[in-house]
């Protein structure tokens, strides 16, 4: 033995099958049909022995084998899929056409005797046709506690990382942190646009009272079709005063080139928030080169509080805008849903209205806001 096949134990084993071999060839005349099946079984266990020592590795017929596995899939190898986390809970929270509803929270919103994010599953809950798309509904916690909570009730959660920055607390509008959460925000809702998902995006103090998908256009004539805080009666002027609380965008190149051109105004944008910043986007020629379609939503059926809808028999979201605290958003939406179940236990009184509130604590949020220099959209 040589010091090559000292070192090789699998070259041993095949030296030692080969002597083998030729010294029952030479036997060949008196071998009787027995012996010729013992030969068989040693010889597969040999190969055995050799596909599976350490050596096999760098075996030339091994790898050899797994490239043919690789191209013919009739051929099962254990090659694990390499898909990350977010993949994952994008996978299994998605319906079969790859689109999903995403909101985001952190510890304020999540928090309290009524938090937002019980309000928004309230909603949810007692909101015609809509108890099914929690099943759809993935929850992307920018805290520890927040994506505990998302946890314990039972969600699709995944937590958002970003370093150097704490996303736990109240944060004040146009504060640095503030900023930097929204811009975030645009970041990962363009990861997800480049896996190939189609989402609403909804934020959580957005009351679900009926299905949207009732009112939104499904096929793919339009490309994002977003809220608004005034409607100007056209769904398709870019007139529009928009809000990115509540969208439908669909995956492809033209939606990603807006998410790229977006977010490559975060560092220009001193001043704005990421929503004034879509707002110019979209009045400029750069957007009509992207050859998006885009629908505005009419507030008689995706409302807010910065105006409210005309018919509450045809309203499906109440969004919480135009309010600048969250426990005057809570206090206010928690109206929204007192006046939803009184709706429905008498909406066989034809002549009955659905009239959310006067939104009063909303109202009286921005007088708080000279004192506690704070503001919330």
């Amino acid at each position: 033995m040589d010091v090559d096949d000292h070192h090789h134990p699998s070259s041993s084993i095949m030296n030692s099958l080969g002597l083998l071999m030729t010294m029952m060839m030479k036997k060949k005349k008196n071998i009787r049909v027995f012996d010729l099946t013992a030969l068989a079984l040693l010889c597969v266990c040999f190969l055995y022995v050799f596909l599976s020592s350490p050596s096999s590795n760098d075996n030339p017929f091994l790898f050899t084998l797994r490239k043919y596995s690789q191209r013919h899939p009739t051929i099962k190898y254990n090659v694990s899929t390499n898909r990350d986390e977010l993949e994952e809970v994008l996978a299994n929270t998605s319906m079969a056409n790859k689109s999903l509803i995403i909101a985001m929270v952190n510890k304020a919103y999540v928090e309290g005797e009524k938090s937002m994010l019980d309000l928004f599953l309230d909603s949810l809950w007692l909101g015609e046709n809509t108890r099914a798309l929690k099943d759809h509904l993935l929850i992307v916690a920018v805290d520890q506690t927040s994506y505990e909570r998302c946890k314990f009730l039972g969600l699709h959660c995944y937590k958002l990382e970003t370093d150097g920055v704490d996303f736990v607390g109240e944060k004040m509008f146009m504060s640095p942190d503030f900023v930097k959460m929204m811009w975030r925000r645009t970041l990962f809702l363009r990861d997800v646009l480049k896996r190939g998902y189609n989402f609403i995006f909804t934020d959580t103090d957005v009351m679900w009272l009926r299905n949207p998908f009732s009112r939104l256009i499904l096929n793919e004539t339009f490309d994002l079709q977003i809220n608004t805080d005034k409607f100007n009666g056209n769904e398709r002027p870019r007139a529009n005063l928009i809000n990115t609380g509540f969208f439908m965008i669909r995956s492809n190149n033209k939606t990603i080139a807006l998410f790229n051109t977006w977010y490559s105004r975060k560092d220009n944008s001193s001043g704005k928030k990421e929503q004034d910043v879509l707002q110019a986007i979209i009045k400029e020629p750069v957007f009509t080169s992207l050859g998006l379609n885009v629908r505005f939503l009419d507030t008689l059926y995706f409302s807010g509080f910065c105006e409210d809808s005309r018919d509450g028999r045809a309203v499906i979201t109440v969004h919480a805008n135009c309010c600048q605290s969250i426990s005057a958003k809570v206090a206010d939406l928690r109206a929204v849903i007192r006046e939803w179940k009184r709706f429905k236990r008498e909406s066989a009184n034809e002549s009955l209205a659905f009239g959310p509130t006067n939104h009063v604590e909303c109202r009286n949020s921005w007088r708080s806001h000279v004192i506690e220099g704070r503001l919330w959209l």
